[in-house]
């Protein structure tokens, strides 16, 4: 029998809040292990996992009003929040920016980060499932802000990538640039966020 959307609303809410206890275990580490190292990609990496919590959290408080509140309302409330998320990930993709590229000039080596590694991994891992369990949830429950917020969390499994590829090459082959270049790659990937949830596109 097919569940009702009473059901699927509540696999959402649940799906949301493990997101949430994730990404902020996420941020703890990424931005513990990052100033550790030494490694801006790292830390970076932590600092979006903090504002992608306020995404999450904004969407979460939506789908708990859902048939409470009228749509307008909910409307205007999501999009003035999705605002400040948008410049709080504007702000960090200018830091990240510069921060890396002072650490290219000034040629700033990282330590090799074994924890980053395992970081970046288990939130390819974790996220992709996210994404993809969100998505359906959101379609299934006709929630555009769960769709686009899925969305959100599969661009998070690119800067993954970045992250993974930038640690792993400083790791393996000593490549000490290849981490603020992935910082770069994430501040550009936050830019794009930023944009998105200024146009109200809850960072789709």
């Amino acid at each position: 029998m097919a569940a009702t959307r009473q059901e699927l609303l509540g696999k959402a809410l649940l799906a949301q809040y493990a997101l949430l206890a994730y990404n902020l275990a996420e941020a703890a580490l990424s931005i513990f292990f990052g100033a550790a190292a030494g490694s801006i990609a790292l830390f970076s990496f932590g600092l979006d996992s903090l504002v992608e919590s306020l995404s999450t959290i904004i969407v979460t408080l939506r789908l708990r009003k859902s048939g409470r509140v009228s749509e307008e309302e909910e409307e205007r409330h999501e999009q003035q929040a999705l605002k400040a998320v948008g410049w709080s990930f504007i702000l960090l993709a200018a830091y990240v920016l510069l921060e890396s590229a002072r650490k290219l000039v000034a040629e700033e080596a990282p330590e090799a980060s074994l924890p980053g590694i395992v970081i970046a991994a288990s939130s390819i891992i974790f996220m992709t499932f996210f994404a993809n369990y969100r998505h359906n949830l959101g379609h299934g429950i006709n929630s555009k802000s769960l769709v686009a917020d899925s969305r959100q969390t599969q661009l998070c499994v690119y800067m993954s990538y970045a992250l993974l590829a930038g640690i792993g090459l400083n790791l393996l082959f000593g490549l000490w640039w290849a981490d603020p270049l992935a910082g770069i790659a994430i501040a550009l990937l936050a830019a794009w966020e930023g944009k998105k949830a200024l146009e109200g596109k809850s960072c789709c």
